[in-house]
């Protein structure tokens, strides 16, 4: 580890130029990829029923009809 922070010192501005940030992106990357395929999204559902499924936000407008309506 001590040979490591000394490296680090001693090539600094290497390390933190275009290219230093570079190689250390992908290595960055090759440790910390994921190693399985992102969720997949399941539903189960009824009879008559009526179902949404998204990945993310879901709007969903209604109109109201006249005969929906109770009145006093």
């Amino acid at each position: 580890m001590e040979d490591f922070v000394a490296w680090v010192i001693d090539n600094v501005e290497w390390l933190f130029s275009g290219v230093g940030l570079v190689v250390l992106a992908w290595v960055g990357r090759l440790i910390f990829k994921k190693t399985h395929a992102s969720s997949t999204q399941t539903i189960r559902s009824g009879d008559s029923s009526t179902n949404v499924q998204a990945g993310r936000d879901v709007n969903i407008s209604t109109k109201k009809m006249g005969n929906d309506v109770e009145k006093e």
